[in-house]
C-alpha cells in the first residue's frame, strides 16, 4: 500500500465503515422510535402497499361498524315499541271481554269504551315516537340497508312494518260501546295478537343477524389489524438488542477512523535525521 499524505485509504475505509454503522444506527433507532419495521414505502415498498391496503380496509370496517351500530339501535328501538305494543294488546282484552257482558250499566260501558280508544290512541302515539336518529321502522316507512362489508357491495335490511292502529296488522274496530261490537273486536283482537307476535318474532331475528354481523365485523377488524402488525411492526426486543451493538460498532469505528487518521505520521519519522 502507498503510504501518502494526500490520500489515506486507511481512513477512507474507516469512514465508510463507520457511516455505514451510522445508517444502521438511525434505522434501528427510528424502528424502536415508531415501534414500526416498514414505516413508509422507503422501507419496504411491496410490504407497505400490503399494509395500506390492509388499512383501507380496517377504515371501511369502521364505518360499517358504525352502520350496524345504527342499525342495532334502530331495532333496539322497534323491539321495545313492539313489546309495549303487545302490553297494551293484552290491556285492550281486558277491556273489551269486559264491555261484553251484557249486564253492565250504559256508564259502565261507556268507561270501557273511553279506555279502549285512549289505548288505540296510545298504540300509535308509542309507533309514531319509536324513532332513532330520525329512522323508523314501526310506521309503514321502507325497509333500511346498512352496510355489511368494507367493499360497500353487501347489505343487511331492517324491514318497513307497520303497526299503528288500522296499518294492516294491527286492526281493531273504533269502539266497544255495544256488546256486538265488543265481541267483533275480540276476534279481530285474537287476529291482531297473533299477527303482532309474528312482526316481533321476525324483526328480533333481523335484530340477531345484525348483533351477529357487528361481533363477525369486530372479530374481522382485530384480525386485520393483528395481519398488519405482523407485516409492519417492529420486535422491539430484538431491536435493542440491535441498538447496543450498533452503538459498541459506532464507537470502535471511531477509534478505528481516529488511528487511521493518525497514519500518515509515521511519514515524518522517515525523514528524521
Amino acid at each position: 500500500m502507498t503510504i501518502s499524505v494526500h490520500t489515506n485509504a486507511s481512513a477512507l475505509v474507516a469512514l465508510q465503515n463507520l457511516n455505514k454503522t451510522n445508517d444502521q444506527l438511525s434505522d434501528v433507532q427510528n424502528r424502536i422510535n415508531t415501534g414500526l419495521k416498514v414505516n413508509g414505502a422507503k422501507d419496504n415498498a411491496s410490504v407497505w402497499a400490503v399494509a395500506q391496503g390492509q388499512r383501507a380496509d380496517v377504515g371501511a370496517l369502521s364505518a360499517v361498524k358504525m352502520s350496524l351500530d345504527r342499525a342495532t339501535s334502530i331495532s333496539d328501538v322497534a323491539m321495545a315499541a313492539g313489546e309495549s305494543i303487545s302490553d297494551l294488546l293484552n290491556e285492550i282484552r281486558e277491556k273489551v271481554v269486559a264491555a261484553m257482558d251484557t249486564s253492565i250499566a250504559p256508564a259502565s260501558r261507556a268507561a270501557y269504551d273511553a279506555d279502549y280508544r285512549s289505548l288505540l290512541t296510545q298504540i300509535d302515539q308509542i309507533v309514531n315516537t319509536s324513532r332513532f336518529d330520525g329512522s323508523n321502522i314501526l310506521d309503514g316507512s321502507p325497509s333500511i340497508q346498512f352496510l355489511a362489508d368494507a367493499d360497500g357491495t353487501q347489505t343487511i335490511t331492517l324491514t318497513g312494518l307497520n303497526l299503528k292502529v288500522g296499518g294492516g296488522t294491527v286492526t281493531l274496530g273504533p269502539d266497544i260501546n255495544s256488546v256486538a261490537n265488543a265481541t267483533a273486536v275480540l276476534a279481530q283482537l285474537d287476529t291482531t295478537v297473533a299477527s303482532v307476535n309474528s312482526v316481533l318474532g321476525a324483526l328480533g331475528s333481523q335484530a340477531k343477524q345484525v348483533q351477529n354481523h357487528r361481533i363477525f365485523v369486530s372479530k374481522l377488524t382485530d384480525t386485520l389489524e393483528t395481519g398488519i402488525g405482523n407485516l409492519v411492526d417492529a420486535d422491539l426486543a430484538r431491536e435493542s438488542a440491535k441498538l447496543q451493538a450498533l452503538q459498541v460498532q459506532q464507537q470502535l469505528g471511531a477509534q478505528a477512523l481516529s488511528i487511521a487518521n493518525q497514519a500518515p505520521q509515521v511519514i515524518l519519522s522517515l525523514f528524521k535525521g
